[in-house]
């Protein structure tokens, strides 16, 4: 850690990180009922979960925050068993399973997933707090499991039995596949369990098309509550900045230093730059977020609060103002020209998830941070079929390809230069 900066232990670190997951679990409360949360989550539960699957439109928005909640409670109790630190990385984890949480992930899908990455663990030989990123991460395989369970199955025993095994299959393999999946993109691409988990998902469903087992597309997806979701979010992010300045001793100090982080993999903030000033960016990340997203007319649902929920995660490792930005604005340039209209889903979640690029702008400056963005946009918006919506983090395998093909060819020209 750099001089000057407030140390904060790691006993305050979980205190916060847990007040945030009560604060997302008891805020279900102020959407919904009781009554109605519970046969929510019983809706959420068998649902299939493949992307793009709203769980406030297929149950009710107090049972996707309160699915969301529970999952980032488990995710925090499995990080402090396991006596991993709260650090950018895990905290970037956590926000993620948390956003996904709203869209995808559930109290049911999860476990296998995390159940295989604990055996591989127990194969090696190792601590589990050694895999606790491809642990969390890897939920993103989590629609494998619902869709065998209850999309292709009907929920007996048989096909509850099965999915889970392909769960655990799919956890197992997970982490020694993301420890060589880095090299292909360098670490240009922050999503890389979003890349191994797109492989995966896509060898999965090349098996099932083997057999004649096919996905059918899914965009479920709930409209006209952006006032509502809109003010929740802009307090929960001003509760970011205020605990955030809190810890920065009332002041933005050294955020100009943050900003000069490229963000490649692996640039923790929260080790680099002190506990304080990630959750300043945090919050400053979200309150963009909301921004763009209002302004282009999108529509705040899971899926889209997904998208900030992990952008603000990862505000923690690796995202900050400076490096997004020009993402972002390509994703706009791409739709305005492409065929897509810039406040549809898909666009809007590109724009979001995109910014697992953000370190091609951070490293080679916004033109190429543009570029990346302009052609995340056209690869994000057709890969989905490979894995037929079994990899939540689709925005990482198309960021994987992107960063793939930018890197050699940038390097290539800085060297000429």
């Amino acid at each position: 850690m750099k001089p000057g900066l407030i140390a904060v232990s790691e006993k305050v670190k979980f205190k916060i990180m847990y007040s945030y997951g009560i604060i997302i679990l008891l805020s279900a409360l102020i959407f919904n009922p009781p009554i109605e949360i519970l046969q929510g989550m019983a809706k959420i539960v068998v649902d299939p979960s493949l992307l793009v699957s709203d769980y406030m439109k297929i149950a009710n928005i107090g049972a996707a925050f309160f699915n969301s909640g529970l999952l980032v409670i488990s995710a925090i109790t499995i990080v402090g068993l396991s006596k991993v630190n709260m650090t950018g990385t895990t905290m970037a984890a956590i926000f993620t399973v948390g956003g996904f949480a709203l869209f995808g992930k559930n109290i049911y899908n999860v476990w296998a997933i995390l159940l295989g990455v604990f055996l591989y663990s127990r194969y090696k030989k190792e601590n589990f707090g050694k895999f606790i990123l491809p642990a969390l991460f890897g939920t993103a395989l989590g629609p494998i499991v619902s869709q065998i369970s209850f999309g292709l199955g009907d929920g007996s025993i048989f096909f509850l039995i099965v999915g889970n095994l392909c769960g655990i299959l799919a956890g197992f393999i997970m982490a020694p596949l993301a420890s060589h999946f880095v090299k292909f993109h360098l670490g240009f691409n922050l999503y890389n369990l979003g890349f191994t988990g797109g492989m995966i998902g896509t060898f999965f469903m090349a098996m099932f098309r083997a057999f004649g087992y096919e996905n059918q597309g899914r965009l479920i997806v709930l409209q006209g509550q952006n006032l509502a979701l809109s003010i929740y979010l802009i307090v929960m992010f001003s509760a970011f900045m205020i605990v955030g300045l809190y810890f920065n001793k009332n002041s933005f100090k050294g955020y100009k230093s943050l900003l000069k982080r490229t963000g490649r993999s692996v640039q923790d903030f929260v080790v680099l730059e002190g506990f304080g000033l990630s959750l300043i960016n945090m919050a400053l990340l979200g309150f963009i977020c909301i921004a763009y997203i209002l302004a282009v007319g999108g529509q705040l649902n899971g899926p889209v609060i997904g998208g900030v929920f992990t952008i603000i995660g990862f505000g923690a490792f690796g995202k900050h103002i400076k490096n997004i930005l020009p993402v972002m604005l390509g994703v706009v340039l791409a739709a305005f020209i492409m065929k897509w209209q810039v406040n549809e889903i898909g666009p809007v979640l590109a724009a979001l998830f995109g910014t697992t690029l953000a370190p091609i702008a951070g490293q080679f400056g916004w033109k190429a941070g543009m570029i990346a963005g302009f052609l995340h946009m056209a690869v994000v918006m057709n890969v989905g079929y490979l894995h037929g919506g079994m990899n939540l983090y689709n925005n990482g395998l198309a960021g994987g390809l992107v960063a793939a093909l930018m890197i050699p060819l940038l390097e290539s020209l800085r060297r000429e230069a």
